[in-house]
Formats: C-alpha cells, sequence, structure tokens
C-alpha cells in the first residue's frame, strides 16, 4: 500500500527535474512512510530520434516482503517498468503461472507479478488481478504510459495532460507542486459537489485534471489519450439460482476474500461498528485466524449516533481483543486536515468518525479489515426501501395531492437521526418524481431548487448547460429490465461507492498510514451480488436476507434485526450548539470565499432556519463549511 506519482514529457523545455519529481512524490509521503525511491530518465528517444522524458516516483507502506518489492520495478531487460499502490490478492497463483511459463522473479511482493503479467498479455492483464489498485506502467520499447485503477475504484488514480506534460499521482497534491497543472477551478464540479457531496468521476475540482474510472486504464502514447473499460460487468442478466445454491455460493465466495485479505506480514486488525457487514467480515477473519482479532470501534456521546455497544456486543460473543474510542464535538478541528488529505471537497461528514478511527487503529495495527460494500451488494439501505414503498403507492394513489402535506413540511425538525418527521419530509420531497429523479432527491445534499435561490447570476453564467442529474442516470440507465431496488443499488455501486465511500476510506487512513481491506468488494462477489434476483436481497421492507440465511448463526441474531445507523455524526446538533460559531465565523464574514459563487443572503438565511429547528441543513452546511475552507487552502 503506497503512494505513486510520475510524468511524461514531450519538450526538454518542460521537462520535470529530479527535484520536482521528488516534490510530487514526497507530498504523499503519508501514504508511504517507509520508503521513498525516484526513477527519473530525461534521454529516451522513440524510433524517430524525438526527445521523451520519463519520471516514476513511489512511497512506500511496508506490508508484504517487508525486506524486498522496493519500486520502481522493471523487467529482465529494463525496458518495462512498475510503480504500484495496493494489494493483489491472487498474486501468488498468478506468479506460480508465469514461473510455469518460464518467468524468473526477483522479489516476493504482489507487483512483479503486475509485470510480468503485463508482458504476457499487455493491458489485458488487468483483468487477471484480484484487488485494489492503481498503477503505472511505462512500456519504452512502445513508447507508452499505461496508467489502470482496479475495477470498483478502492485506490484513486488521477492525471492531466498539459503543457506537453502528462502527469498523474495517487493524490491531487502531487500534481499541486508542477507548475500550470492545477490553476483554475472547475466551475461545473462546484455544483456537482452540492448535489452529491463528492465529485463524480472522471472530473475534478480542476479545470482539465482528471479522475481515472474505476474499471479502466489508460494509454499515453505520442502525445494523444485513450481511456478503456476493461471491467464490464453485466448488469442486465438476472441469474435465476435458488436460494440453498445462492446461499452456498456465497458461503465459499466470502469464506475465500476474507481469507486472501488476510495475507500481511504486519500486525492486522479489523473495523468493527456493530452493524451487520463489519460483523460478518470480523467474523470470518476469526474463524481463519489463531488468535484474537484485534477489532476497532468508534462512538459518540449523543446515543441517536453511537453504535459501539452493538460493537463490544459482537467483540464479545466473537472474543475479539476490542477498542473502542469516541469522537467529541471538537472533533471538528481536524477540518483544515481533512481539507489538506481529500485535496479537493468531500462532503461527506463521516470522513472524521473514519478519520479518528484509522488514526487510533493505526497506533496498533498496519492493516485493517472493513465491511465496505455490503449495503450496496445487499440492499441494506433504508432509502431502498423508501423507493420501494414509494414505487407501490404511486400506483395506488397520489399521495403528494393528500391534505395535510404542506402542514406536514412545516413541523419543526429533529436533531434525531432516524426522527420520523424528518423521514416523511424527505419521503413527500421526492415523491411524484420520475423513479432515477426520485432516487436522485433522497441522495442529494442541496435539491435543484435550493441550488437555484443560493447561486449567484454570475455563477450560473459559467455552469455549462449539464445537469448533474446526468451522472447518476447514465449508470441507472446500465441495469435496464431489473426491478427498482436493484438498480438503485447497482447504481451506488457504480456512484456512490467509488466516488464517496472508497474515497473516504482511502483518504483517511492512507494519511495515517493505515491500509483498509475491504472483502465485499472481491470483484468475484460483486459479480455475484449484481446477478442475484432481488427475492434472495430484499423483500417485505428488508434487506440483506441472504446474508441472514447465510451467516444467521455466526454472530447474535439482533444485529441482524436491529435498526440500521449507518456511520453518521450529529452534526446537526453540533451546529445548533457548540460548533454554531465556527458556522458564523467561516460561512457569514464579509471575505467568505463563496460569496463569489453564492448569494450570502442565502447561506445566512439556511444557517438561520437550521438553528431555529425550523429545517435541518446540518449536512448542507457541512459541505458549504468544507468548500469554504477548501477555498482558503487551495486557492
Amino acid at each position: 500500500m503506497c503512494g505513486i506519482t510520475g510524468a511524461i514529457w514531450l519538450d526538454p523545455q518542460q521537462a520535470i527535474s529530479r527535484e520536482l519529481l521528488a516534490k510530487m512524490t514526497d507530498v504523499v509521503a503519508h501514504r508511504g512512510p517507509d520508503e521513498s525511491t525516484l526513477w527519473h530518465n530525461s534521454d529516451h528517444r522513440d524510433p524517430y530520434g524525438k526527445n521523451i522524458g520519463v519520471g516514476l516516483g513511489f512511497r512506500r507502506l511496508s506490508i508484504i516482503d517487508l525486506e524486498g518489492a522496493q519500486q520502481p520495478l522493471s523487467n529482465e531487460t529494463e525496458q518495462v517498468r512498475l510503480v504500484f499502490n495496493g494489494e493483489i490478492y491472487n498474486y501468488q497463483s498468478l506468479r506460480k503461472r508465469l514461473q510455469g511459463a518460464g518467468h524468473q522473479f526477483k522479489t516476493n511482493g504482489d507487483g512483479e507479478t503486475i509485470l510480468h503479467l503485463y508482458e504476457d498479455l499487455g493491458t489485458k492483464c488487468f483483468s487477471e488481478l484480484n484487488g485494489m489498485f492503481a498503477l503505472s506502467i511505462w512500456d519504452a520499447d512502445r513508447n507508452r504510459l499505461i496508467l489502470a485503477r482496479d475495477r470498483i475504484g478502492q485506490k484513486p488514480l488521477y492525471y492531466a495532460f498539459k503543457n506537453n506534460r502528462f502527469v498523474f499521482g495517487s493524490e491531487l497534491k502531487s500534481l499541486t507542486q508542477v507548475e500550470g497543472i492545477c490553476e483554475k477551478i472547475n466551475q461545473k464540479a462546484i455544483d456537482n459537489f452540492l448535489t452529491y457531496q463528492y465529485i463524480p468521476h472522471p472530473e475534478t475540482i480542476w479545470e482539465g485534471v482528471y479522475k481515472l474510472p474505476p474499471g479502466h486504464f489508460l494509454i499515453f502514447e505520442n502525445g494523444s489519450i485513450q481511456v478503456e473499460k476493461y471491467w464490464k460487468i453485466n448488469l442486465v442478466n438476472e441469474n435465476p439460482i435458488s436460494e440453498n445454491d445462492a446461499v452456498e455460493q456465497l458461503r465459499d465466495l466470502f469464506s475465500d476474500s476474507v481469507r486472501l485479505r488476510l495475507q500481511s506480514d504486519v500486525p492486522l486488525g479489523s473495523f468493527l461498528s456493530g452493524g451487520i457487514d463489519s460483523s460478518l467480515v470480523t467474523a470470518e477473519a476469526q474463524k481463519l485466524m489463531d488468535d484474537p482479532v484485534r477489532t476497532f470501534s468508534i462512538g459518540f456521546p449523543v446515543a441517536d449516533f453511537d453504535e459501539t455497544a452493538y460493537a463490544a456486543q459482537v467483540a464479545h460473543h466473537l472474543g475479539t481483543s476490542h477498542q473502542r474510542f469516541e469522537v467529541q464535538p471538537n472533533g471538528v478541528e481536524i477540518l483544515d486536515k481533512l481539507v489538506w488529505h481529500y485535496d479537493e471537497p468531500f462532503g461527506d461528514s463521516s470522513a472524521v468518525p473514519t478519520w479518528y478511527l484509522s488514526e487510533l487503529t493505526r497506533r496498533e495495527v498496519t492493516v485493517a479489515l472493513s465491511g465496505d460494500g455490503g449495503d450496496e451488494l445487499f440492499a441494506g439501505y433504508e432509502r431502498y426501501r423508501a423507493l420501494w414503498l414509494s414505487q407501490k403507492l404511486q400506483r395506488l394513489f397520489p399521495v403528494h395531492r393528500f391534505p395535510g402535506i404542506n402542514l406536514l413540511q412545516r413541523l419543526p425538525d429533529s436533531n434525531r437521526r432516524k426522527s420520523l418527521v424528518r423521514r416523511a419530509k424527505r419521503f413527500l420531497e421526492a415523491f411524484g418524481q420520475e423513479t432515477p429523479r426520485r432516487y436522485l432527491n433522497w441522495l442529494q445534499i442541496f435539491p435543484e431548487t435550493l441550488r437555484g435561490s443560493l447561486y449567484r447570476d454570475e455563477f450560473v453564467e459559467t455552469l455549462p448547460d449539464e445537469d448533474p442529474f446526468d451522472f447518476l442516470e447514465q449508470n441507472w440507465s446500465m441495469s435496464q429490465g431489473r426491478d427498482v431496488v436493484t438498480r438503485a443499488s447497482l447504481t451506488d455501486l457504480q456512484t456512490y461507492l467509488p466516488c464517496d465511500l472508497c474515497t473516504k476510506v482511502d483518504i483517511a487512513s492512507m494519511a495515517h498510514g493505515l491500509e483498509v481491506r475491504q472483502p465485499f468488494l472481491d470483484h468475484r462477489l460483486v459479480e455475484f451480488a449484481a446477478s442475484l434476483p432481488v427475492r434472495h436481497k430484499f423483500r417485505g421492507k428488508r434487506g440483506k436476507l441472504i446474508l441472514q440465511k447465510a451467516f444467521e448463526k455466526k454472530i447474535p441474531k439482533e444485529i441482524f434485526t436491529r435498526q440500521k445507523m449507518g456511520f453518521g455524526i450529529p452534526i446537526g446538533g453540533w451546529f445548533r450548539n457548540e460548533l454554531k460559531p465556527l458556522v458564523h465565523d467561516t460561512l457569514l464574514t464579509d471575505d467568505a470565499r463563496t460569496s463569489q459563487f453564492f448569494r450570502q443572503e442565502t447561506v445566512s438565511e439556511l444557517c438561520r432556519s437550521h438553528e431555529s429547528n425550523e429545517q435541518n441543513h446540518g449536512y448542507r452546511l457541512w459541505n458549504l463549511l468544507i468548500l469554504e475552507t477548501w477555498l482558503r487552502r487551495w486557492t
């Protein structure tokens, strides 16, 4: 698990010096605190005699083959070189196959497996890898640079081509070290950010700088960029499998996925929230390990947001070695740190507990397992139930015309996460819309009408004639013909999971040199879950049915039946009390940077409405705080 960066330049006048390459590499030292290495060649020439310069940088977090496997790695002829961030879990079986074909290995790590696999298969090699990765290959014989990213998007990868320089890195901050790359804000990205609380791939906050989408590879050759998709998961066809057969396949796939992710030459533990997914991952790991698993959970001094009692119950049931941490309201003092590490506006407030959980876990272990992905794969989110219910109600009667609906919308809000009034309001806001629009309504932070009242006219004029909804709709259309719950979960698999959850976990964990592995995101398990009929996952307003059927004896029964809490923070209450001054001192000052985009009177009204309990704008104010802090830090 590491940080990678690099560049290729076509004009000697625009060369990336070895010193600049070192700056690009060392700015992500937190991703790889154990070692730093560079490879720099300014004298390569293509078949026509044209000079091409190439540089690769690498920061290492040692997990496997601690004494060897230094990068950049090269093949025997030194014509192919690799820098690689991530873990390839099936590397040992691939290694045996490659050795049988005559390849000689110099290290015991997983990265060299990719190198030799590329020699045999070219870009088809990425489909052979089971793991999380972002990588770059310089192929001197073909005069091309290749980037690739894992299927789900667990590892990030950014790139840009400006001024005859192609640059890339695990984090945007590597690219900011190069003059002329991160110069102008992408106005469309701000509109997308306020919609989703993240900036969807392939866009970034900077014009002309991009994220490589999950499951894609890129070829930079002769000054041109070609991006291709290598993972073509079938989201349309459903597998008519029986429940018993599905249960057996799930048990085998899940056990093997956890087993593969236990490979480590350093201490390993597990995040344990007390929810279904992390509990099952921990239970399977405990079954496969000789010693008690070290488990870690984080909570709050607000009971409605604290799951740690359930985590303790699971830990006791499984016999793990458990530790609990707690986040206080002053936890948002890490706001500046979050903005620096996430590089671009990222508004998921659960980044706060994820940050602290990663920081405290890293004091004890170097690798941690996590339950991310279980909700998307097995229909666990409450919003899937809301979508299913609204679909049924729409067929029966126009609920949005019922007397009293407007009165309900005016009722005071609540700090409680599961407030009945809050849930009813959100449900009714979306009712009557087309299905994918309705789903976006439950997901979005700032609805379209509120964004319209927030934006200054001058800002609106800079926006392209595009709708942020297009990102969700394009992914929704890929599961044509499936039921509404399946379509929502498969859309999340391609949008919310890589852009929000994977980004959140990667940045928060790597900021502390912690590697997080997510067994539910094994691509074999993802493909299996995507093909399942909805009746195996969701029925009668309940999700994750097949998980309970397959693993009900592994963890306490009440973990399956209790109400889902998620991993949020009590931001609404904090902004009405302890952190109210932070909001005012940041957003309502005369020199607020966001005033170039937003009407200050609308921001002020959002604060007033929230503080008076008329509406809960906690998450909206958090996103505005993130954007304002980002503008102050990076512009």
